[in-house]
């Protein structure tokens, strides 16, 4: 096991601070997480920059849903990337895919070009595509550092099999980012059981709103979220996440030089 490596993805400038509290290596910076994340703004990106003094990867997403862009979207995700990269961001997170389910190896390499000396994350769009190791042998032929999965499930443990693959056949090519569900009990069994080292968590609670008048009767979102349901990442979930990496990781090392 070499280093390892948490990551924390967080939609807000206080979010992100609790991260970097409770341990975290390096930020994917998004909005709206509750769908998934999408694209982030320039104020929100510039606040976290100055905040926080971790790695700063960017989710480019232009909206919810499939990773089938139009020529359009496409070209939104292209000048955000750039935009990012000159205002300082570290990496960025991508991904899209070709009507049969296979990677879009083209506008991948495009990206690659554009993301620079960045480092590029293929998202969890490599979890709905058809051949997750025909895509992790292009991922290595385009350069993409990291894929953030789930091993083609809901949730990490229930990808562990995959995973545990996917990790073998990336060797030192590309790091395996398992993302969904991870908190400190998945990192405890996934470290032993696959030997990974690479994790994305959100940490997320939801916070109360602070608004003291309330009209309970109208929605403006998702059906099932309350207007006043505010997520934010909890920095003691990230904190028990990163103290279990470091007993395990230090564990390991003192039974290998033992």
């Amino acid at each position: 096991m070499g280093n390892y490596i948490l990551e924390v993805c967080v939609d807000s400038v206080e979010s992100a601070k609790a991260a970097v509290r409770g341990g975290a290596d390096r930020l994917e910076l998004c909005a709206n997480l509750v769908i998934g994340g999408t694209t982030p703004g320039i104020s929100q990106f510039k606040q976290v920059r100055k905040a926080c003094d971790v790695p700063i990867n960017v989710l480019v997403r232009p909206r919810y849903g499939d990773f089938l862009y139009t020529d359009h979207e496409f070209q939104m995700i292209m000048e955000d990337v750039e935009m990012f990269r000159k205002l300082g961001a570290d990496g960025f997170v991508v991904g899209c895919l070709r009507p049969d389910g296979n990677l879009d190896t083209d506008r991948m390499k495009a990206l690659r070009e554009k993301a620079g000396k960045g480092r590029m994350t293929l998202h969890r769009a490599f979890d709905v595509c058809r051949d997750p190791y025909r895509s992790l042998k292009e991922v290595k032929e385009i350069g993409v550092d990291t894929i953030l999965t789930s091993g083609q499930q809901d949730t990490c443990m229930k990808g562990k099999a995959l995973l545990g693959e996917l990790i073998r056949e990336a060797g030192d090519e590309t790091d395996i980012l398992v993302g969904s569900g991870v908190n400190a009990e998945a990192i405890a069994c996934l470290m032993e059981e696959i030997d990974a080292r690479c994790f994305h968590m959100s940490g997320k609670v939801i916070a109360d709103s602070g608004m003291i008048y309330r009209k309970e009767d109208v929605n403006m979102g998702i059906p099932g979220i309350g207007e006043y349901d505010i997520f934010r990442t909890d920095e003691n979930l990230v904190s028990q996440a990163k103290k279990l990496l470091e007993a395990k990781t230090c564990l390991h090392k003192s039974i290998k030089t033992g």
